[in-house]
């Protein structure tokens, strides 16, 4: 698509105290400007560690357009995307853009938060 940002990079760490030790910060979670960071980078790294060890590993991205929408995680097995929503707050609400369903198919889209992590 042409408003897609195809060259757009996250950087995820194995594990948020590399993080914090490199941004200097080892605040409490209630005193940061960065906790949703923080718990994105959590549950990426977290399903990257669960899906190395399955046997068909799925190629995982993110999605942003220029005009600002973003999918925080997808994963695509044999041309179909599970998409994932990270949110720390579970108050805020997340939907699947139109813009992504009309191009990728989405078996499924999720809205992770404290509360519905199992």
């Amino acid at each position: 698509m042409r408003n897609e940002i195809r060259k757009g990079k996250k950087i995820c760490f194995y594990d948020n105290g590399i993080r914090n030790a490199i941004l200097g910060n080892f605040l409490p979670l209630r005193s940061r400007v960065d906790t949703g960071a923080l718990w994105e980078n959590y549950l990426i790294s977290e399903r990257v560690k669960f899906t190395s060890n399955m046997e068909a590993r799925p190629e995982a991205f993110f999605w942003r357009t220029t005009r600002q929408q973003e999918i925080d995680y997808i994963e695509e097995v044999g041309g179909v995307f599970r998409a994932y929503e990270f949110k720390w707050n579970p108050e805020k609400k997340a939907a699947l853009s139109k813009t992504f369903t009309n191009a990728y198919p989405v078996k499924s889209f999720e809205v992770i938060n404290p509360d519905n992590l199992s």
